[in-house]
């Protein structure tokens, strides 16, 4: 049967840039490729077709593509990383590294709050910084295989949380209602995903605290030292 939109698929993929240097990957081959990469990162990707979970590109070719099929995708800059957009050049003062014990060197990588930026130079106090993707403006292509089609609610529900927590969740379904069990930190956060439970998985949303997490420290701060 033909992949279509909402579909959830597991796909084995290989990212490359034009001149054929890989630059992402979910296989083992593919991560011995990248200069730094951990193959111990090799696993299964699932996602959901036409929802932005993955590039769109890829989304709109995979539609009425079969299940078991391998495919050479050539995306244009704008169903890729987009341009590259001026205002993400920015200039930072240089005491927003020293303040964390880090020397910034033109053509070093940071994390700055889950955004990737590349310093581009350096000058007295002040540091010139761009945040665009790495591979944004540029032509890609993608080696994409299609696993298998998922039809299980509860795994689609896990890869479904992952994509957008970045983490496994603790929850359970009953009938057509999703009960995500979340730390404190999440209860007023999660439930504005509701919509997109509802668009994705069909599926009402309901947030409650994790008690188990709180019973865990709990247990820890009553627990009698050892002498």
């Amino acid at each position: 049967m033909a992949l279509a939109k909402n579909d959830f698929i597991e796909i084995e993929f290989v990212g490359k840039t034009q001149d054929g240097k890989v630059f992402d990957s979910n296989t083992t081959a593919g991560l011995k490729q990248i200069d730094g990469a951990d193959v111990k990162n090799a696993s299964p990707f699932i996602f959901s077709i036409g929802h932005d979970m993955f590039l769109k590109g890829i989304d709109e070719f995979l539609i009425g593509k079969e299940v078991g099929k391998e495919h050479i995708i050539n995306l244009k800059t704008e169903d890729a990383f987009g341009a590259r957009d001026p205002k993400k050049i920015q200039l930072m003062p240089i005491r927003v590294f020293n303040d964390q014990k880090v020397r910034p060197v033109p053509g070093a990588m940071f994390n700055f709050d889950g955004n990737i930026a590349k310093i581009l130079s350096v000058n007295g106090g002040r540091v010139m910084v761009d945040f665009n993707n790495p591979l944004s403006g540029k032509d890609v292509i993608y080696e994409v295989k299609v696993i298998r089609k998922i039809d299980d609610i509860k795994e689609k529900a896990a890869a479904f949380n992952e994509f957008l927590f970045r983490k496994k969740m603790n929850f359970e379904i009953e009938n057509d209602k999703i009960i995500l069990k979340v730390e404190e930190m999440l209860l007023q956060f999660a439930p504005m995903f509701k919509e997109k439970y509802k668009e994705v998985l069909g599926l009402d949303l309901e947030v409650i605290k994790n008690e188990s997490l709180k019973e865990k420290s709990s247990d820890i701060k009553n627990k009698p030292q050892s002498q």
